[in-house]
């Protein structure tokens, strides 16, 4: 596994910094803090789902991807040196290079996701302002990052609609679902973010809007968490086909799923959680932290080091609840 003291002295010991690696076009860089509309907040509302088109910018998302470039080369190199993989496909884009590493060894995602890999550049993230002032439209200007973030791959699918990691296909479920009954009126928002396109091809999200309104649907043991059968009518799914620099905001109650990726590029996302300070945040075991307050500003979290401590504790010392919730 690696981790963040462990990356950058083996990258600079390796010489392994691929100048060559191409970057996605920037963005247009935002220098204004954009909170939601009024018809964005009632389609939030009634629907219990909205994309917010173009509210991150550049430099918002690069240091995040280049974060996860960086661990790939680290970890590819480790699986080379294990006789794992072959070929490093270091001139390969961002875009590709995970999937055709995939096809090598599918521990190339291992120590990936945020809680293992606790990047500076990612915990940066979790407090940025443009992401953060289009939440407050919704939840208010107490607001607490939740323990449920993950980095999602989703490499191209084989044949048979299977893909590297078990993410290729995830089954309808409630984000209410995998978190602790007691949060279930916790006000708390996912919030997805696209590192690149995310279309139909792509295995790009799919909502059952409206749903929010119908509360809870009860969940089982089903390649993960997923709904209960005979409970949601899937032909009245959407596509939520979007690009880098998109928020899709969806309220925990909406029915989501995605399909297998069938494109030849990685769809590369990030998914997180943020809540009204002070409620129940459906994971006791993980660590939430507070990331904007405007009646206690000294509360919010900005050190890097306590945020790791946490994290490397809670992993270490297991305490608290961390599962899923199923109810048959």
């Amino acid at each position: 596994m690696v981790d963040g003291e462990r990356l950058q002295p083996l990258l600079k010991e390796l010489r392994i910094f691929t100048k060559s690696r191409p970057k996605s076009e920037p963005l247009p860089t935002r220098v204004d803090f954009v909170s939601l509309s009024k018809d964005q907040l009632t389609e939030f509302q009634e629907r219990g789902v909205v994309i917010a088109r173009g509210i991150l910018d550049y430099d918002d998302l690069q240091p995040v991807i280049d974060e996860i470039a960086e661990f790939i080369d680290v970890r590819g190199l480790e699986l080379k040196a294990a006789g794992k993989i072959d070929d490093l496909k270091k001139e390969e884009s961002f875009e590709r290079r995970f999937g055709l590493l995939c096809k090598q060894s599918t521990e190339i995602s291992h120590g990936m996701d945020i809680m293992h890999r606790r990047g500076p550049a990612m915990f940066s993230f979790l407090s940025n302002d443009h992401l953060l002032q289009a939440l407050e439209s919704i939840i208010g200007p107490e607001i607490t990052c939740s323990p449920i973030q993950h980095i999602r791959p989703k490499p191209p699918a084989n044949e048979n609609g299977q893909g590297a990691d078990s993410f290729n296909v995830v089954p309808w479920h409630q984000d209410a679902g995998v978190m602790m009954e007691e949060a279930e009126n916790t006000n708390i928002v996912t919030c997805w973010l696209p590192l690149g396109d995310s279309t139909k091809e792509m295995g790009c999200l799919q909502v059952l809007p409206g749903i929010n309104k119908v509360g809870y649907l009860k969940h089982h043991a089903a390649h993960g968490t997923t709904v209960v059968p005979g409970q949601i009518v899937e032909e009245k799914a959407i596509d939520l086909e979007c690009e880098r620099g998109d928020v899709i905001f969806m309220h925990r109650f909406i029915p989501h799923r995605s399909m297998p990726n069938r494109s030849d590029q990685c769809r590369w996302s990030i998914d997180l959680r943020y809540q009204t300070t002070g409620q129940h945040t459906g994971r006791t075991g993980h660590p939430a932290f507070i990331v904007r307050s405007v009646s206690n500003p000294a509360s919010v979290q900005s050190d890097y080091d306590t945020w790791c401590e946490d994290w490397l504790d809670a992993l270490d010392n297991p305490k608290g609840f961390i599962g899923h919730r199923r109810d048959v």
